[in-house]
């Protein structure tokens, strides 16, 4: 568990949520525990998105993927024992929030990641491999793959922060579009940059033949893509106050921009 967690990476995910809370006034230690465990939820979900049955990936933030080191019985139950606990930590460590704003966030983040979130993504993403996708089930599988996590961790801090449903509804559709931004942006690193630029397998989507966006739209098409969805995101922010919602204008510059 402790190999994969604390292994690096962008930890996009829980800066998004701590970044949420402060947006609507919330303080970032209150977010913190909810923060820790998105990681958790997430990790798990490389873990296991790493199998051979899955995506079949050996490297993974510049390191061996979890079951090329310790057998794929042993990952299996790292990656469940991840999820378990990030449940069990926001229980224990998310003291000073509500049960009311604590069942909330259980909810959105378990729906996030289950079969009308993560799971649904993943199913349709290993479906669709070898034939030909039209641009809207892409971006079904990355909305639910990628971006349904974004929304949770976005709106979980909202709701910590103690915001309201149209401060929801904002953020949740800035998370829908910069995570489609972030899988627009990986694609079309993984054609572009080695594998010892990107810390995991370069190439990897052309040799399994799946559908990318370079490949359903084209390259040049696919960055004017990226640039329009950053676009988008950035305008759901301009109904609040600049200053506190700098962090995510610069999260969302970041993803657009990122070489790794």
């Amino acid at each position: 568990m402790r190999y994969s967690l604390l292994a690096g990476g962008k930890r996009v995910r829980p800066i998004l949520c701590i970044a949420s809370c402060e947006l609507v006034g919330g303080d970032e230690s209150l977010a913190m525990p909810i923060a820790c465990a998105i990681e958790m939820i997430h990790t798990a979900s490389l873990i296991h998105d790493d199998f051979p049955c899955m995506d079949n990936d050996d490297l993974r933030r510049g390191k061996p993927t979890n079951h090329k080191v310790f057998g794929e019985s042993t990952a299996v139950l790292a990656g469940d024992a991840l999820l378990s606990l990030a449940f069990e930590y926001i229980a224990c460590k998310a003291n000073n929030v509500s049960p009311d704003r604590l069942v909330r966030v259980f909810a959105e983040l378990s729906s996030a990641i289950g079969s009308k979130g993560l799971v649904a993504g993943q199913l349709v993403d290993i479906e669709s491999e070898g034939k030909v996708v039209s641009l809207k089930e892409l971006e079904f599988i990355h909305v639910h793959k990628t971006a349904k996590l974004l929304e949770a961790c976005v709106v979980c801090g909202v709701i910590i922060g103690g915001g309201n449903d149209n401060n929801n509804e904002k953020v949740r559709i800035y998370a829908r579009f910069i995570g489609l931004l972030f899988q627009v942006v990986d694609d079309i690193l993984d054609v572009t940059k080695s594998s010892m630029e990107l810390g995991k397998t370069a190439g990897k989507d052309l040799v399994s033949n799946k559908a990318t966006y370079p490949k359903v739209m084209g390259i040049d098409e696919a960055k004017n893509f990226a640039y329009h969805l950053m676009n988008q995101a950035l305008q759901q922010l301009a109904c609040f106050d600049t200053a506190k919602a700098a962090p995510l204008y610069h999260l969302a510059y970041y993803i657009a921009n990122r070489q790794n």
